[in-house]
């Protein structure tokens, strides 16, 4: 580094003492003693100072100032203070201090980044002022520096936080915006703290005329009836301030009742650190076309009830009465049992898709009883005989000994009807199936064993969705619409059991009831019964 020559730092230069000494009336003792207690308050000062000739040399720098930017006293003052500042911040003090002595200012002060000696950047809060003479002539500038590195480090912190938050607030609000459920966010009294763009659009539906913020008026905002109004009470957000707790409550919001919708509403409380309850979440779903499309089935279901099941159950009924003429021919007798077949068909095909299991809503009742499955096992298989002889498959049960479980013994046999039935489909003539019954303390399993063709690795994950129908079941054309299987399940599911399927194509498959047998049949189990 090319520094300038370094003047005494004890004392100022001759001529400019000569005219400061000039300008003073006080006697000599006095003005040394004055002198000396000013370096001894420069020097034991806690904040750094340093006096700096007109040139920029750091003429007499305190140990405050010499310990802030990690050299010694003697070190410091062989440089300038050019040197030691950084180079974006050189140009501003330089300017200001060109500025002083020209007499444009008196003093200045900024913020500005100095050179510590191990190579890091500290920041110090530098004042400066010119001393001049009587007769206006620059002597030396006195400069003081207030370390604020550690202010400046906190402070830009801080702001890195705050960018960091904002980030994170816009990402948030970026996927609040993004789903198509409304949501927000109240405080303890109500208000509203984040609401997303969704439930925007739900509010100006509920509140077309902007009135939701006037005394009394809680928009168009109505009961599960969709006609009753919502009091200050029951609405929602109300609820959930006061702590409610609630999932898929309905209400339906806007003032024409042709076009309102139908909203599912769930909400949770928000509670602090201390477990203190500072506001609540709600969530508002748009299920209209979920609650019409229910409405639909209804009127469908009840329409098919009626229009299909009373005429199929009389052609039943005289089908019956028919074929039991002793008069009618052989052949008479074969189409009639034809359209018998099929005519039985179309009625399990309407109660199947009539049946409350195939809904998957939750709502199936059963009516459970002490029952022997080996006995009701035994039963469906006598049952699907005919069927099996007719398609020359081999349909045996291995239940030979009573093994008791409570359940709905109507729903288990149209379980088992229907999983003997599937295997008989799916497997070609001269092969086997064979229903078993396996039982411990806990738990019956009925197990469906064929040598069919089996199912495909990707099909057995969709095989109880409703109306799924496998590539082999439309390539064997096998009847039924796929629901089959779907009450299966929701029938064994009801019964506190799981129904499992292990399959291996062109090797067969295995479907396994697990069903809980029941307080009654584990006393049945015990030695004095």
């Amino acid at each position: 580094m090319d520094r300038r020559r370094t003047p005494d730092p004890t004392a100022l230069d001759a001529a400019r003492l000569g005219r400061l000494r000039a300008d003073q009336d006080s006697p000599r003792d006095v003005r040394e003693g004055d002198h000396a207690l000013w370096q001894l308050t420069v020097e034991h000062s806690p904040v750094g100072m340093c006096l700096v000739n007109l040139e920029g040399d750091l003429v007499m720098p305190n140990r405050a100032f010499a310990e802030m930017i990690g050299y010694t006293q003697a070190e410091v003052r062989g440089l300038t203070f050019q040197e030691l500042t950084h180079p974006d911040d050189l140009g501003e003090d330089v300017a200001l201090f060109e500025q002083a002595l020209r007499g444009e200012r008196t003093s200045y002060r900024l913020v500005k980044r100095y050179l510590h000696a191990d190579g890091s950047v500290v920041w110090g809060d530098l004042s400066v002022a010119l001393m001049r003479a009587s007769d206006g002539t620059p002597l030396h500038f006195i400069s003081q520096v207030l370390d604020v590195t550690t202010q400046r480090q906190d402070r830009e912190r801080l702001a890195q936080a705050m960018a960091a938050v904002e980030r994170e607030r816009s990402l948030s609000q970026a996927v609040l915006d993004t789903v198509d459920v409304g949501l927000v966010l109240v405080d303890r009294d109500g208000g509203a703290e984040r609401v997303n763009r969704r439930q925007l659009a739900i509010l100006a539906m509920a509140d077309p005329d902007g009135l939701l913020s006037s005394t009394g008026h809680n928009g168009h905002f109505y009961a599960a009836d969709g006609t009753t109004p919502l009091t200050v009470d029951q609405m929602p957000t109300m609820r959930a301030v006061c702590g409610e707790e609630f999932d898929d409550d309905r209400v339906w919001v806007g003032p024409d009742r042709a076009s309102r919708r139908a909203l599912s509403v769930s909400a949770r409380t928000v509670r602090d650190a201390a477990g203190e309850a500072v506001g609540a979440a709600l969530a508002f779903s748009d299920v209209t076309d979920l609650v019409t499309a229910l409405q639909a089935r209804e009127v469908f279901e009840s329409s098919v009830s009626h229009e299909l099941r009373t005429p199929l159950t009389s052609v039943l009924g005289h089908l019956e009465l028919v074929l039991d003429d002793p008069g009618l021919s052989e052949a008479a007798t074969r189409q009639l049992r034809v359209a018998q077949r099929n005519a039985t068909r179309l009625q399990y095909l309407v109660s199947d898709l009539l049946d409350p299991a195939a809904r998957g809503l939750g709502t199936l009742e059963l009516l459970r009883a002490p029952t022997d499955v080996a006995a009701l096992v035994r039963d469906v298989v006598a049952t699907g005989s005919a069927e099996a002889r007719a398609a020359q498959i081999a349909v045996v049960a291995h239940a030979d000994d009573c093994v008791r479980a409570v359940v709905d013994v109507h729903r288990v046999h149209q379980v088992l009807d229907n999983l003997v039935s599937n295997a008989v489909k799916y497997t070609d003539p001269g092969g086997s199936v064979d229903v078993t019954v396996e039982a411990d303390e806990d738990e019956v399993t009925l197990s469906v064993t064929d040598t069919g063709i089996g199912i495909a690795p990707d099909d057995l994950e969709r095989l109880f969705e409703p109306f799924f129908r496998a590539d082999h079941a439309r390539e064997r054309v096998a009847p039924g619409v796929g629901l089959g299987l779907g009450i299966a399940r929701s029938i064994v599911v009801a019964h506190g059991g799981r129904l499992e399927v292990d399959s291996t194509p062109g090797a067969g498959s295995t479907f396994c009831v697990v069903l809980p047998r029941g307080d009654h049949a584990v006393r049945d189990l015990r030695p004095d019964h």
